[in-house]
């Protein structure tokens, strides 16, 4: 399966990223975790050491060059547009537990968007991650999907849509399914966080009419406690992990 987890900033979609990386490695299959979120967290997430010392693959300067043919940040320069990537997931991934993981850092850019030597090089990645790899890949993005093509978006298998209860929450799923039907990426789904009571199950399902609701995780201080210690939420908020599986046994079906 390939599965692009997005929405609005500090909703939980990096926690979900997280635990279900854990439990889909734990069912038996290979796991490739992608953080794709310019605020990278997934790998603290994941319970990596020393994560901050991760460097994004959009800061591999040398590495940029070398497959670009022109260095990070030359818009206009004549580049590859479709640089070499395929074996880039073994030399550059971090592994732990039996995860791979790999972050793809932002690119920065003007109102009109880049088309730079890493924003190509990023998207020809994620596009063979989509379309050539044969182990599970998610990807945790942010809400603004930048690093989905039109060709690999139709690839991915579904699309997680992570809300709390809130109006701008809610807001930033329907500004997400706008920006996906734009790439033709159908499969959608919404998972909710945070969940105190029925209300607040209630306000999403009232909210979002039209989405297909995955599941809900209840709102648990155990999550803060795992970033208060190392991080890794899989062992650490055990009441979450439970309610994740249960959303892992709905994508699966």
């Amino acid at each position: 399966m390939k599965i692009a987890v997005s929405g609005k900033g500090g909703v939980g979609k990096t926690t979900l990223t997280a635990i279900l990386a854990r439990i889909f490695y734990l069912e038996g299959h290979k796991v490739l975790a992608i953080d794709a979120d310019p605020d990278a967290n997934l790998a603290l997430a994941l319970g990596f050491e020393r994560s901050e010392e991760i460097t994004p693959l959009s800061e591999m300067r040398e590495l940029i060059a070398e497959r670009t043919g022109a260095q990070p940040g030359s818009m206009g320069a004549m580049f590859k547009m479709n640089p070499k990537v395929d074996d880039l997931p073994e030399t550059i991934s971090r592994e732990m537990d039996g995860i791979k993981f790999l972050v793809m850092g932002g690119v920065k850019k003007g109102g009109g968007g880049c088309v730079c030597p890493e924003s190509v090089l990023l998207k020809q990645l994620i596009t063979h991650l989509v379309l050539a790899r044969d182990e599970v890949v998610i990807i945790d993005m942010e809400a603004g999907l930048e690093h989905l093509g039109r060709g690999t978006s139709s690839a991915v298998d579904k699309l997680l849509v992570v809300v709390e209860p809130g109006r701008r929450s809610l807001n930033t799923a329907q500004a997400v399914r706008r920006l996906a039907n734009d790439l033709k990426l159908r499969n959608i789904a919404v998972v909710g966080n945070k969940i105190r009571n029925e209300k607040d199950e209630n306000f999403i399902r009232n909210g979002l009419p039209d989405f297909e609701i995955l599941g809900f995780i209840p709102y648990s201080e155990e999550v803060i406690e795992a970033d208060l210690s190392d991080g890794a939420v899989y062992k650490n908020a055990p009441l979450t992990v439970e309610a994740v599986k249960k959303i892992y046994k709905q994508l699966i079906t």
